[in-house]
């Protein structure tokens, strides 16, 4: 392009000097501050009409769009567009490789498992009384601390495991009388991980109240219990109730393992998506 320019430039001065008139159409030209010579933008445009023919460019910065990957849909396409969709064909590969099975685990105890999105429930019955667990994986990962290498230890077999210790909610109806019994239920952070080390419970209870069993929505009039200033003893006698129903720390492990696994699935899906949204 500079080459074009030093001859448009070359060849106007020797045209100028002869007095012959410019060979650029009249209408390309701004009047200059005497009234009758070419303005400097009159000439930039020309010279700008004269290469974009010539290379078939348009405006400069116009590069930066993707020509030739268009789908039709009429959106923006550019080149960190681009780099993004390459970026997620990636990751997508290896959060499959790392997939540890394509199908979500199954609980012990004979419970139904329900998905709707990121919620899932779990139902099982027993002698006159129906069992529901519901949780939601978003905002289930705890975050977790960064640790700094030990030396000779590469930095990715450092990194934490991701798992999901979602908040679930225990509902127990009694069929005879259609009473609602519910448990709001979480993981504390210090319990998370310890396994067998000792008998001390992976989940705890923080709200019971009893809530209508035939509507969706609880009714904020209904007395909640808050367990952090309850009696030892009646909070016991709560975990025990729980157990003869199956929430136990063998469902508490599961249920993560459960969660962990649903919440990687959907992740894998998002980008999938998120990949498909880029690219358009």
């Amino acid at each position: 392009m500079l080459r074009l320019l030093s001859r448009v430039v070359s060849s106007y001065s020797r045209l100028g000097s002869r007095a012959v008139p410019p060979p650029f159409p009249s209408t390309l030209w701004a009047e200059g501050a005497s009234g009758g010579t070419p303005g400097i933008r009159g000439l930039t445009r020309s010279m700008w009409l004269l290469c974009s023919s010539a290379s078939g460019r348009g405006p400069l910065g116009s590069s930066r769009l993707l020509n030739g990957l268009s789908c039709g849909c009429g959106a923006l396409h550019t080149e960190g567009d681009k780099a993004f969709a390459e970026f997620l064909t990636d990751e997508i590969k290896e959060e499959k490789k790392i997939q540890k099975s394509s199908t979500l685990p199954k609980m012990s105890g004979g419970w139904e498992i329900g998905l709707n999105g990121t919620e899932a429930k779990l139902v099982r019955k027993v002698d006159g009384e129906k069992v529901a667990v519901s949780f939601n994986i978003n905002n289930s990962i705890p975050p977790t601390m960064e640790e700094e290498p030990q030396e000779g230890q590469k930095g990715a077999e450092n990194e934490p495991e991701i798992i999901s210790t979602p908040n679930f909610v225990v509902e127990v109806t009694k069929l005879s009388n259609n009473q609602n019994l519910v448990f709001d239920c979480h993981y504390p952070e210090d319990e998370v991980g310890r396994g067998d080390e000792d008998d001390s419970d992976i989940f705890a209870i923080r709200e019971v109240s009893f809530q209508p069993a035939a509507e969706d929505d609880w009714k904020d009039t209904s007395y909640t219990l808050n367990t952090d200033s309850l009696d030892w003893a009646l909070y016991d006698h709560l975990m025990d109730f729980l157990a003869d129903r199956g929430i136990d720390n063998t469902f508490a492990d599961e249920l993560v393992e459960l969660s962990t696994a649903l919440e990687h699935q959907e992740y894998i899906k998002f980008l999938e998506n998120l990949n498909s949204f880029i690219k358009c």
